[in-house]
């Protein structure tokens, strides 16, 4: 896929499907950001950095800040339990 296609096919996506599923983009980025800040000060005050775990809780986040708009969105369900199941694989290994 050339450039022009991968651009329009984003384009008809962000004003399509993930419009009517997520709702405005600026409200539900600012959402992520909040829960972002949260877990990433929580980081940084816990581990000195952001860990792979804590990038899991991100992403879980994401998908928890799409739900908030769509709480019926499947999808976004299974893929909070994989960032989940993730996470837990994770944190063993993200010891202090």
């Amino acid at each position: 896929m050339d450039r022009a296609d991968l651009l329009k096919k984003a384009d008809d996506l962000i004003k399509g499907d993930r419009a009517k599923d997520y709702g405005d983009a600026y409200q539900n980025h600012d959402k992520i950001a909040i829960g972002w800040n949260v877990i990433a000060k929580s980081a940084f005050e816990s581990h000195g950095r952001v860990t792979a775990s804590h990038v899991a809780l991100m992403m879980d986040w994401v998908k928890t800040a799409r739900l908030l708009n769509t709480l019926d969105h499947e999808d976004s369900w299974i893929d909070k339990a994989g960032y989940t199941a993730l996470g837990g694989e994770f944190s063993p290994k993200d010891k202090k």
